[in-house]
C-alpha cells in the first residue's frame, strides 16, 4: 500500500464554505484539493488520483466514475443523491454518502414560510412596493384549509408539526413507511392523518413535497396532479425540482387554478434570467436556501467530510447510502 495521503478533492459546494471539511480531512491526514470547474472532463482529470470526491451539485455519471479508477467514496452535500449514478458507483466498488438531519428545523421553516408568503403576502407585499395600499384578494382562513405532506421523513413530520397549530388538518402520504403501531402513533404524535395519494391530492388546499428526486418520482405532480387539486390551492416545493412538470405547473397558475407556488428548487438551477417563475405574480422563488441558517453551514461541511473519515477509519461511512459488493481499494 501506498504511503502517499490520500487525496481529497473537493468540487464546488455551492454557498458551503467547505473549511469546517478541510481542516477535518487534514486533520486525519489526507491532502485536500479544490476543482473549480464544473466540466466533467476537467473535473475527472483533477480527480485522476482522488480517493474521495467531495460534491455540491455537480452531477456524477456512470462515464466519471468508470474514469477516476482510485475513487473510493462520493461523499454529497445534501440528503438527496439523485445528481450521482448510485448504481454506477455501487458496480465500481464507490461507496455514495449523504448527510443526513443536518437541516431539517431549517427546510420545515422554509416550507412553512412558503406557504404563508405564497398564499397572499407575497402577492400583498409587492403590490404595496409598487404603490397600492389595499389587499387584491383575501385568502382563506387557515383554520378552514387542508395541508397535504406528501413524504413523511424528518423534514415532512417536522413540518407537519410546525403547520398543525394553524391549519384544520394535516394529512399525509409516504408508501415507504410500514403501517404499524409505531408509525401510527409517530405519525398521531406529529398531527398527520394518513391517507392515500389520491385522497391528499383530491383534499389537499397547500401540498408540500418531501420526497427525494428518483425514477418513480420524476414529475409526479404534472398537469393530472395540479388538476385534481382544490380550486385555489397552493403548492409548495422545498426537496428537488424534478418532481414537479413545471410547464404544467405554469399553466395551472396562469389559469388561476392553483393559487399560489412556493418553490426553493428548480428542475434546472440557477434559473435562467427569463424563466417565467422569476416574475410570475404568484410564485414565490428561492434559491435553493432552504437549509442555510447560521448553523448548518458548519454541520454540512464537517458531516460531509466526516462520512470520508469513517470510511477511512471505520471501513464504512458515517451515512452511507449505497454498499458496494467489493468496496475500491487503493493500490
Amino acid at each position: 500500500m501506498s504511503t502517499e495521503r490520500p487525496l481529497a478533492l473537493y468540487l464546488d459546494t455551492d454557498d458551503i464554505d467547505p473549511t469546517p471539511g478541510v481542516d477535518m480531512l487534514e486533520a486525519a491526514g489526507f491532502r485536500v484539493e479544490r476543482v473549480k470547474s464544473h466540466d466533467p472532463d476537467e473535473i475527472v482529470a483533477a480527480a485522476a488520483e482522488a480517493e474521495a470526491l467531495l460534491i455540491g451539485y455537480d452531477p456524477i455519471t456512470a462515464d466519471m466514475i468508470e474514469r477516476m479508477p482510485r475513487l473510493r467514496i462520493i461523499a454529497t452535500l445534501s440528503m438527496g443523491v439523485d445528481g450521482v449514478d448510485v448504481q454506477a458507483a455501487t458496480d465500481a466498488g464507490v461507496w455514495v454518502s449523504n448527510v443526513l438531519g443536518a437541516a431539517t428545523d431549517e427546510v420545515a421553516a422554509h416550507a412553512l414560510g412558503l406557504v404563508l408568503a405564497a398564499r397572499s403576502i407575497d402577492r400583498a407585499a409587492r403590490a404595496t412596493r409598487s404603490g397600492a395600499w389595499r389587499a387584491e384578494d383575501a385568502p382563506r382562513a387557515t383554520t378552514e384549509c387542508t395541508v397535504g405532506v406528501v413524504g413523511l421523513g424528518r423534514i415532512g413530520r417536522r413540518f407537519a408539526e410546525f403547520a398543525a397549530p394553524l391549519f384544520r388538518e394535516v394529512i399525509g402520504t409516504d408508501p415507504m413507511l410500514p403501517d404499524d403501531a409505531d408509525t401510527r402513533d409517530m405519525l398521531r404524535r406529529a398531527g398527520i392523518r394518513r391517507v392515500d395519494l389520491d385522497e391528499l391530492i383530491a383534499s389537499s388546499d397547500v401540498l408540500s413535497l418531501h420526497v427525494p428526486l428518483t425514477d418513480e418520482t420524476a414529475g409526479m405532480v404534472d398537469a393530472d396532479v395540479l388538476a385534481a387539486m382544490p380550486d385555489g390551492a397552493v403548492l409548495v416545493n422545498v426537496s428537488r425540482g424534478g418532481l414537479i412538470d413545471e410547464d404544467a405547473l405554469l399553466a395551472a397558475l396562469d389559469s388561476g387554478h392553483i393559487a399560489g407556488a412556493g418553490l426553493d428548487v428548480l428542475a434546472t438551477e440557477p434559473a435562467a434570467a427569463d424563466h417565467p417563475f422569476r416574475t410570475h405574480p404568484r410564485v414565490v422563488l428561492t434559491p435553493h436556501m432552504a437549509y442555510l441558517s447560521s448553523r448548518t453551514g458548519r454541520e454540512y461541511a464537517t458531516r460531509q467530510a466526516q462520512n470520508v473519515v469513517s470510511l477511512f477509519t471505520d471501513g464504512v461511512p458515517a451515512t452511507p447510502v449505497n454498499r458496494p459488493a467489493s468496496p475500491a481499494l487503493t493500490s
